[in-house]
């Protein structure tokens, strides 16, 4: 991986406590409203995550790839990514 590790594993820690939040809200039988909002912060950080990742696969992996056929290869790798990411 060659994105900045100290980033991305602040973030998941991130994620984490706040995963680990949304789960005593619901042991709690808090307002869904409630819930649903932390849900969407939690997948908020976890899309900054992935973009950072592929930010810096395109710019280390991509970028640097030796052949053609290689780089090609990695293009269409990152393009399958995005249809997955914008379903």
């Amino acid at each position: 991986m060659k994105a900045d590790k100290g980033k991305v594993l602040k973030l998941l820690k991130t994620a984490r406590g706040q995963i680990d939040g949304i789960i005593k809200m619901v042991e709690e039988d808090r307002y869904c409203i409630d819930i649903s909002h932390q849900l969407m912060a939690a997948a908020a950080i976890l899309n900054t995550t992935n973009r950072e990742v592929l930010s810096a696969h395109l710019k280390s992996c991509v970028n640097n790839a030796e052949t053609a056929q290689e780089r090609e290869e990695k293009i269409d790798e990152l393009i399958g990514m995005l249809g997955k990411i914008m379903k």
